[in-house]
């Protein structure tokens, strides 16, 4: 039984609900590529290692990842505005000690904690939402939710980069911190709700899955320095999917007491849009996190003309959201979903064009498409996975989609990273250069930091990689089409468990 406090029902507090939801949902992808912008700068300010730096994005992301899904079980149990006044106070208050912060250490440990409130945030914003409206008003405030994360993500590079050269990196996290202020404010007029049943806390299912994921993450990491093949990376990897397995087993033994309840996986529309965040958001996180450092490094443009030449891919997620809620009422959530995965494998196709010093027009070619095709899905992806369930599991629905779209990016910024340093090492140690010595300015690379004695090596060796990236990108893009349009098939979607 749930306890809902329908806005519509008096038109009382609609637009503060909306715009704290949107607002707070619009600091964590600028979190994320704000953090990446400004960590050249930040890496050569405290004097960080490769490792170290890469942690400060890293520690982020695996609590991010990791914790929705507890987030949302705390939501349904606990209150879910009370959930996302805490996330928001945490995002704020831990982005201004990072801005504060003396040393890499103490940014890498206060980012993990960071991530916790932005795990927090991003599944009690769309529970809140599915549970205070309904009708063309659930619609608009979902599209406003698309539209906010839209803009975090389309204005983070930009922004980041003016504020770096502008008042140095650190400005960047006290920008959050002050975003957190009016979100906050705003959210206290939001209706409570909470899951009058209020089930246990699945401790078990919490601690192996985080568990699980941070082993994963760890494992990219390790490839990065020390290889694939090396006998800690192949550790870690087979830890993670021991965890893993014993997650799956520990849910399905705890039936309606689990935290991850997998009975909402028989209904094949719920499958279809959680599983949309591998092909839609994967790869554009990817280009957003690592594309300004390579425009930096080896392409040698400031972090505002980085900012610049990303509009093509950043100003579609920024406009489209809102418009794609009307073309899925006109068409289908399913029209919609499988155009937006084929036009991200044509803009990852055409990765293969990027040169280092393209003009604007030649790095729009491949970046347009792709942001159109991210534009759109945004505008349906979170209405459709709190949809396509009970009202009561909003909550649990909203904490599993979004853990299965920030797993995605998480598990993505850093395999990408070992993948590209991998690649560019490798062309690297054939021109000569010892293994460890290749893979360590390698490293410096992927983050933007090019050694001037080895520029030219660099500049063709990490264009290389993002060649392999995209094409790997576009496979993967290419199958989520159509496996997203055979998914929802309206005689599939029918079906009820």
């Amino acid at each position: 039984m749930s306890t809902p406090s329908s806005l519509d029902d008096h038109g009382r507090g609609y637009w503060p609900t909306v715009v704290a939801v949107g607002s707070a949902s619009m600091m964590l992808p600028f979190s994320v590529t704000g953090a990446a912008v400004a960590l050249p700068s930040m890496a050569a300010d405290l004097g960080s290692s490769v490792g170290a730096a890469q942690w400060m994005l890293n520690a982020f992301n695996i609590t991010f990842a990791a914790l929705p899904l507890a987030a949302g079980s705390l939501a349904d149990r606990l209150g879910r505005r009370r959930v996302l006044l805490t996330g928001i106070a945490l995002v704020g208050a831990v982005s201004l000690l990072v801005a504060l912060a003396p040393s890499m250490a103490v940014a890498d440990a206060a980012r993990a904690v960071q991530g916790c409130g932005a795990a927090a945030v991003l599944a009690s914003g769309a529970a809140v939402l599915a549970h205070s409206t309904s009708g063309r008003r659930r619609q608009l405030a979902f599209g406003i939710l698309g539209s906010s994360f839209g803009t975090g993500l389309a204005i983070g590079p930009l922004v980041a980069g003016a504020l770096v050269e502008a008042a140095g990196w650190r400005s960047v996290f006290v920008l959050v911190a002050a975003m957190s202020v009016p979100a906050w404010l705003c959210a206290t007029r939001a209706p409570e709700s909470r899951n009058a049943a209020r089930p246990a806390l699945d401790v078990a299912g919490l601690v192996a899955f985080t568990a699980g994921l941070a082993c994963l993450s760890f494992a990219f990491v390790r490839a990065g320095s020390a290889g694939w093949s090396a006998p800690s990376t192949l550790l870690l990897l087979a830890a993670a999917v021991a965890l893993v397995a014993l997650f799956g087993a520990v849910e399905a033994r705890l039936g309606e007491r689990a935290m991850f309840d997998v009975r909402l996986f028989r209904r094949p529309g719920f499958v279809a849009v959680v599983c949309q965040p591998f092909t839609v958001t994967l790869g554009f996180v990817i280009l957003l996190v690592y594309l300004p450092a390579y425009l930096q490094g080896v392409a040698d443009r400031t972090a505002v003309a980085g900012g610049l030449l990303l509009l093509p891919m950043t100003a579609p997620v920024l406009l489209l959201p809102l418009a794609a809620g009307h073309l899925a009422a006109r068409t289908s959530v399913r029209t919609v979903l499988t155009c937006a995965s084929a036009l991200i494998a044509v803009g990852s196709l055409l990765l293969v064009t990027l040169h280092s010093n393209g003009s604007w027009a030649e790095l729009a070619l491949p970046l347009l498409p792709f942001g159109a095709g991210v534009g759109l899905a945004f505008g349906v992806m979170d209405n459709a996975a709190v949809s396509t369930v009970p009202v009561r599991n909003a909550g649990a629905a909203a904490g599993i989609f979004n853990t299965m779209r920030i797993t995605g990016e998480s598990v993505a910024v850093a395999g990408a990273a070992a993948l590209l340093t991998t690649l560019t090492a490798t062309r690297l140690h054939g021109s000569g250069l010892p293994s460890a010595s290749a893979t360590r300015i390698a490293g410096r690379a992927v983050q933007g930091q090019v050694a001037g004695a080895h520029h030219a090596a660099l500049a063709e060796g990490l264009t290389s990689a993002f060649h392999t990236l995209g094409l790997v990108l576009a496979a993967l893009s290419a199958l989520g089409a159509v496996l997203t349009h055979l998914a929802l098939a309206p005689h599939r979607t029918a079906e009820q468990p």
